[in-house]
């Protein structure tokens, strides 16, 4: 079976998934097609990957002929974004009868009420409604895909969820294809004083880092032993400069800069507590896979996409809804006045993670999955995460759209 998987560019938020898929074993061939070299802000960003070091991906910009043939004739193809490079070769290949998946967060992020544009619609039925019958998937990356999608009727019982698969808290991750891939680190963990709380992204409207500052300052105010550091660059800093100041918070709070992703992964594992505070705005979001596999206990914006899939409220962290501020604060202070939460959620998240949420699961079941469609069965999701049936979740609505800068990244 050879299963290509279509991509603008390899990136180290996509390779572990594709390690296992290309050391899988006998009866698999991986392939990855990169359709463009990757943009300077992302390389300046840390992002930057040699393809030449994984030998399972392709060029489609200096081998065409030999991409197109993979992304055409392989057993199974999945397509990821790939920045309309190949959009005429993907409508063939969906139109083919072969198996093919397609990865997708949200389309209507902005808010639904945009699908009813009669250009929309012409765009969406050429690009997915006409489709809806032939063996095509759609992989949700972000928990409220499967909304936006069934608003307009695609991929009727073949929604399933997917994300992105970082690792996390590992020991070293071999270049090695077909080598034991990464194994969970099993520190013992203590929460001391000052308890260490963990903000990371970048620092932009829809990723309120302002609630890490704003949270910083009551926490001062009642008196809390506290450290935070917050994580990464952006239009923002020096608004946030002049509010940590202007608090006088300057000795709990520290601005770290822009990081690399392994040095975020080291703040990460010395946290306690990691705050992802993110709109709806943000398709998935990546460092809550990072921070819970580094044994954080995290404290969520609902809205973001990932966060409905990998967290239980109450179970292996805490949620907040709606971009509420006083909510966000509340369950930050409950784990402040019971700090045998911290260690447990810790504990439940790196479970998630290492059970259900990584690479290698994903890697198994999407195979198994391809495996019996190939076979002439009817296909079973998982019974959960990764390539289990995708609920239809609401996403916010048009009122709680207009409380925000309503702009992507």
């Amino acid at each position: 079976m050879v299963i290509t998987f279509v991509s603008n560019y390899i990136n180290h938020h996509q390779i572990p998934f594709c390690k296992e898929m290309a050391g899988y074993g006998e009866g698999v061939e991986f392939r990855f097609v990169q359709t463009m070299p990757m943009e300077q802000k992302r390389i300046d960003m840390g992002w930057a990957v040699d393809p030449a070091d994984y030998p399972f991906v392709s060029l489609y910009y200096e081998d065409k002929r030999a991409c197109e043939d993979l992304i055409l004739n392989s057993d199974v193809t999945i397509f990821g974004w790939s920045e309309g490079i190949v959009k005429e070769l993907e409508a063939k290949r969906l139109s083919s009868g072969k198996l093919s998946f397609r990865v997708s967060e949200r389309i209507y992020r902005e808010g639904q009420w945009k699908m009813i544009t009669p250009k929309g619609l012409i765009n969406k039925y050429n690009e997915h409604i006409k489709y809806r019958n032939n063996p095509v998937y759609l992989l949700c990356a972000g928990a409220y895909v499967a909304s936006d999608f069934n608003l307009i009727r695609s991929y009727p019982g073949k929604m399933l969820k997917w994300g992105y698969f970082p690792v996390g808290n590992i020991d070293r991750y071999s270049k090695n294809i077909g080598e034991e891939s990464y194994s969970f680190q099993d520190e013992e963990r203590k929460v001391g004083y000052p308890i260490r709380i963990c903000w990371a992204g970048r620092l932009i409207d829809l990723k309120h880092p302002e609630f890490a500052v704003e949270l910083a300052e009551k926490l001062k105010g009642h008196g809390y032993d506290f450290k935070m550091e917050i994580i990464g660059d952006g239009e923002l800093k020096n608004d946030l400069e002049r509010s940590i100041n202007e608090k006088g918070i300057e000795d709990k709070v520290v601005l770290t800069g822009g990081k690399k992703p392994a040095e975020v992964l080291e703040y990460m594992k010395t946290a306690d507590i990691f705050i992802f505070t993110s709109n709806y705005l943000e398709g998935w979001g990546a460092v809550v896979n990072e921070a819970m596999s580094c044994g954080c206990a995290v404290v969520a914006s609902q809205e973001a996409g990932a966060v409905p899939f990998l967290i239980e409220s109450g179970v292996n962290g805490y949620t907040y809804s709606n971009g509420d501020f006083f909510d966000f604060y509340n369950k930050v202070l409950l784990l402040f006045e019971d700090r045998d939460k911290i260690l447990e959620f810790g504990e439940k998240a790196k479970e998630t993670i290492s059970e259900l949420w990584n690479p290698r699961h994903a890697a198994v079941e999407l195979i198994r999955f391809c495996t019996e469609f190939l076979s002439g069965k009817e296909p079973r999701p998982s019974m959960e995460g990764p390539m289990s049936a995708a609920e239809i979740i609401k996403p916010a609505g048009f009122l709680r759209t207009l409380q925000e800068k309503n702009q992507l990244e």
